[in-house]
């Protein structure tokens, strides 16, 4: 939403926005725009010195109790006031008439998608983009280029407490990329068989036409692209499923992970400014959709060189007493094991502390209890915050059994790896602090503010070094 916000007010719409809680980088960008944002939910939002709203776009966060969207539905229904979802929205305002370049899947969509922008940028094709991040080569979460693509994330997300439908089935993809399908969004899916459902209307609704680049390393995909009726591009890692495009060779660095890439009738060799075996797949992946637009391989392995990353996706905070201390926005077991095995890749025989926040509907839950304790297992100390299960909003039935940080601390006691549990951010920082030496890696792990718990620990090391 705030992304769309940013790219409306670049196209000259007057924006304004409400929300609940906005927390850094997307506040920041909010501000920087010039797009003012009400605290809080209202129908005198609707109101203004510049007069009525033409339209009122309602997120997916928003229920529909919410006071603001029953007044704009309200009086949508006696004006010619228009209310659309988000991702309506976005086709309306943005993809219609362009070629559209959808990037899907449970994982790596922000990443694959600031990659395939990057190299259409990098390589003079002037696309126009939406991300669900803050991309660093973007300086913000869209572009609005002359280009004919559009490039954009497929979330399969439900739409609006209107429309339950995935938030992809709106884009009408002319390019698709597929990166992985796992169960995740307890919230609005019952298991993984339901989430193959909503990837499966995807890969259904393609036009014979379009182009369908899709991961084999990932049995779910494999399963879901064997119906395509479109033309298929496969890509994976050396030693894995057979595939068009497959990258191999790989070899991590302190600075860059280098590999190479065969194509049909091409090779390149790469080397890119991130870590983990899962960012060079993304990277792959945007290889070749972008050759599928034209873009000639070596081209586009050149430019991933310049690439310059996404904020909160292993970015490095800062640097204190020895310490290199990274934000990462992994939350699914998959992507904490990811996460944690690039830095293992980047820093080997370094000490790793995982900082941990289960935050999302679906880390709150039994679901991933035991797939958490695997995954965090990787880390040499662990530090997991207690969150109380609350109102777990549920469209998928009454929510009776949920994670437990005590019980991960004690599975990861007995798998031999240190750990422990805590109520508040002050003593996770505290904890920290006294545990960690110089050398140490500190990689903080949460798709919230998570209270600002790098800024606290910052402050606190700067503190201990006076």
């Amino acid at each position: 939403m705030g992304s769309l916000a940013g790219l409306l007010k670049a196209r000259g719409f007057l924006v304004t926005g409400s929300d609940d809680e906005l927390y850094p980088p997307m506040s920041t960008a909010l501000e920087d725009w010039g797009i003012p944002v009400f605290s809080g939910f209202s129908a005198d939002h609707l109101e203004s010195d510049a007069g009525q709203p033409d339209c009122v776009v309602i997120g997916n966060a928003v229920r529909a109790d919410n006071p603001e969207a029953r007044a704009a539905l309200a009086r949508a229904e006696r004006s010619d006031l228009a209310v659309l979802s988000f991702p309506d929205a976005l086709f309306a305002y943005g993809l219609e008439g362009r070629h559209r370049v959808v990037v899907s899947g449970t994982h790596g969509k922000t990443t694959t998608t600031s990659l395939l922008a990057s190299i259409l940028t990098a390589c003079g094709r002037d696309p126009s983009v939406l991300v669900g991040g803050i991309s660093l080569d973007l300086g913000g979460s869209f572009r609005d280029g002359a280009g004919p693509h559009f490039v954009v994330e497929g979330d399969e997300y439900d739409t609006a407490f209107f429309d339950k439908t995935p938030k992809f089935l709106h884009y009408h993809p002319d390019t698709l990329v597929l990166t992985s399908i796992e169960f995740d969004h307890a919230d609005i899916y019952r298991d993984l068989d339901h989430v193959r459902e909503a990837f499966v209307s995807l890969v259904a609704g393609l036009s014979p036409d379009a182009l369908l680049v899709a991961n084999t390393d990932d049995p779910e995909v494999r399963r879901v692209v064997s119906e395509a009726g479109c033309r298929v591009v496969t890509y994976a890692l050396e030693g894995g499923a057979e595939a068009d495009w497959v990258a191999g060779s790989i070899r991590p660095g302190s600075q860059a992970t280098r590999f190479e890439v065969r194509a049909p009738g091409e090779r390149a060799e790469v080397s890119l400014p991130l870590f983990g075996a899962f960012n060079v797949a993304n990277a792959l992946a945007a290889l070749a959709a972008t050759s599928g637009l034209g873009v000639p391989l070596r081209e586009g392995a050149h430019a991933l060189a310049g690439f310059a990353g996404v904020k909160r996706r292993q970015e490095l905070r800062f640097e204190s007493r020895g310490l290199r201390v990274f934000d990462d926005f992994a939350h699914h077991p998959t992507a904490v094991a990811g996460s944690l095995a690039s830095m293992r890749d980047r820093f080997p025989g370094e000490r790793i502390l995982a900082v941990f926040e289960p935050r999302t509907n679906t880390s709150r839950r039994r679901i991933f209890q035991q797939a958490y304790a695997v995954s965090l297992a990787a880390a040499d100390r662990v530090i997991v915050r207690r969150v109380a299960p609350g109102d777990l909003y549920s469209a998928t039935g009454e929510v009776t059994e949920f994670f437990s940080s005590d019980l991960l601390v004690a599975d990861l006691e007995t798998s031999g790896t240190r750990a422990s549990a805590h109520d508040d951010v002050d003593s996770m920082v505290a904890e920290i602090v006294a545990v960690a030496e110089p050398g140490d890696v500190v990689l903080v792990m949460s798709n919230g503010s998570f209270d600002n718990l790098w800024g606290r620990l910052e402050e606190a090391l700067d503190t201990k070094a006076e």
